[in-house]
């Protein structure tokens, strides 16, 4: 079975989909694997690390793809490489399936099995599989460095000889796993944090960081089956907007975490509460790529809002290239190894596994995922 790793095609995406050592792993299986020419570069990784690992690299991208039984890539594919590939090929990446359905289409009429990475998931049995949790992690840390280098303040106390200097206070809204790693790499600084998510069962996570958490009192709220927090009602939203005004107007940081994939974000600062800011602060918005939890925030830009800063870089994964290639390789790699027939030494594809229900989109010439063809209502 022969396995394509394709180059990113995006300018800014620094991140890769296979880094040596996961080639290493696949090798392992039987696979036979066959890299795009520069594929690690934006991470340091030479054709020759991956060729040491035992792949091939391909004369040139159009023939790697059509030779390729499995398609392997971070982001998704340009619809000029989808003709690339033979009917029955397997191509596993994120896709952005709910807003791409030119894309999708042209997957299904070329008789691509089209996996979204996006789409796996959320449970136990997965979570080395799990990509979005993987990102999460890192765009949650990242979003800490950026306020960081971006404040005024230093997020520790300290004591000099001048006096002492107070501790930054962070307030992080949302508490996934991106959140969750906001919290901790915000206490890692010394920085004193508090944290609000709708899902009261997240107190307990936030208290064990070391950090308090806002209570608000909503009445009845929850999360769905992948854990993520519902939807709240226009009468809870403006109770919890009048709640986290006054902690956003006392905090020195706030990073906003709240995003549910297929959907619009939240917004969750306002443009009262940004209002009510002190000059100096800084506001950073995970969300941006799905629209925002930011009133006024600018998607990938950085802007000065009468004295506060709000950050919208988009792919904050991206800027800890190095760490998120390899975690997003083990992902895609442990999802092959799931369904890998070590005897055949090939990856079998099982339309009605749980696993792979969830996150195949097309196949046999159409889309199949339920969540893409169910009607609205």
């Amino acid at each position: 079975m022969r396995i394509f790793v394709a180059r990113e095609t995006s300018p800014i995406e620094k991140r890769v989909a296979m880094v040596p050592s996961t080639v290493t792993r696949l090798v392992k299986l039987g696979a036979q694997v066959e890299i795009e020419s520069g594929l690690g570069l934006s991470v340091h990784f030479p054709d020759a690390a991956y060729t040491a690992a035992g792949a091939s690299v391909a004369p040139d991208r159009a023939s790697g793809l059509a030779a390729a039984n499995i398609v392997l890539r971070l982001g998704k594919p340009p619809l000029d490489d989808i003709g690339s590939l033979k009917p029955g090929t397997i191509h596993i990446s994120y896709l952005d399936p709910f807003n791409q359905p030119d894309l999708l289409q042209k997957l299904a009429e070329s008789g691509v099995s089209a996996i979204c990475m996006e789409m796996i998931p959320r449970s136990t049995i997965c979570q080395g599989m799990d990509a979005l949790s993987s990102q999460a992690n890192l765009g949650g840390y990242a979003a800490v460095i950026l306020a960081a280098s971006h404040s005024n303040k230093i997020f520790p106390m300290m004591t000099t000889a001048a006096g002492t200097i107070l501790p930054a206070k962070v307030f992080i809204i949302g508490v996934g796993v991106a959140g969750l790693q906001a919290i901790a790499t915000a206490k890692r600084l010394g920085a004193k944090v508090t944290a609000y998510d709708t899902r009261p069962v997240v107190e307990e996570q936030v208290k064990s960081l070391g950090a308090q958490f806002l209570k608000i009192d909503l009445g009845e709220t929850g999360q769905t089956k992948d854990g993520y927090a519902k939807a709240l009602t226009e009468e809870q939203i403006q109770k919890q907007r009048d709640a986290m005004k006054k902690t956003c107007g006392d905090s020195d940081v706030v990073i906003t975490a709240a995003q549910v994939f297929g959907r619009k974000a939240p917004i969750l600062v306002t443009k009262e509460m940004l209002n009510a800011m002190k000059p100096g602060s800084v506001v950073v918005d995970l969300a941006v790529e799905t629209g925002g939890n930011v009133e006024d925030v600018a998607y990938d830009q950085v802007i000065d809002r009468n004295g506060v800063k709000i950050v919208g870089l988009a792919n904050l994964p991206g800027r800890v290239p190095l760490d998120a290639s390899q975690v997003y390789a083990a992902n895609l790699v442990a999802l092959v190894e799931a369904f890998w027939d070590k005897k055949e030494k090939t990856f079998v594809l099982k339309p009605d596994d749980e696993i792979i229900k969830s996150c195949l989109v097309t196949h046999g010439g159409r889309i199949v995922n339920e969540k893409l063809t169910a009607k609205p209502g």
